[in-house]
């Protein structure tokens, strides 16, 4: 690189580049649970609904409706957000069941939203409790 390259002063008509960089997301760009809480049961209405509780499909179960709620999030275009999408599929034998979760965030600009999906089968005396929990954060 020669020394005219390096000690060139822009010209005045020359526009230089502006920081971009946004600490908040604008008002409408922000993670809204109550549309993601619907797009999660609209989601698990569709997979779920018909369907028994086999613990060797599980794990395929998870994966599936896992990757579509990410990619439906992504959909949204909400910029510069993380998603965590966490689904849990057990039997419901009339035992309780408690989940928990722990994140470092800003209440300002991360969130999440849940749906809880209770599949009754009316010739059994068990059901199936479906948990789907979407985190975002806003990098």
């Amino acid at each position: 690189m020669s020394l005219e390259a390096i000690s060139r002063v822009p010209e005045a008509d020359e526009e230089t580049p502006s920081n971009t960089y946004t600490i908040r997301p604008n008002f409408k760009h922000k993670f809204r649970p109550a549309v993601v809480k619907d797009l999660i049961h609209k989601i698990l209405m569709e997979q779920l609904s018909d369907k028994r509780f086999a613990s060797d499909q599980a794990k395929l179960w998870t994966t599936q409706i896992s990757d579509n709620i990410r990619a439906q999030l992504k959909e949204l275009s909400l910029e510069r957000y993380k998603y965590v999408v966490q689904v849990v599929i057990g039997e419901q034998r009339g035992e309780g069941v408690k989940m928990g979760c722990r994140c470092f965030w800003d209440s300002d600009t991360d969130n999440y939203a849940q749906d809880i999906f209770m599949n009754v089968i009316p010739a059994h005396t068990h059901s199936c409790i479906y948990h789907t929990c979407a985190y975002t954060t806003h990098t």
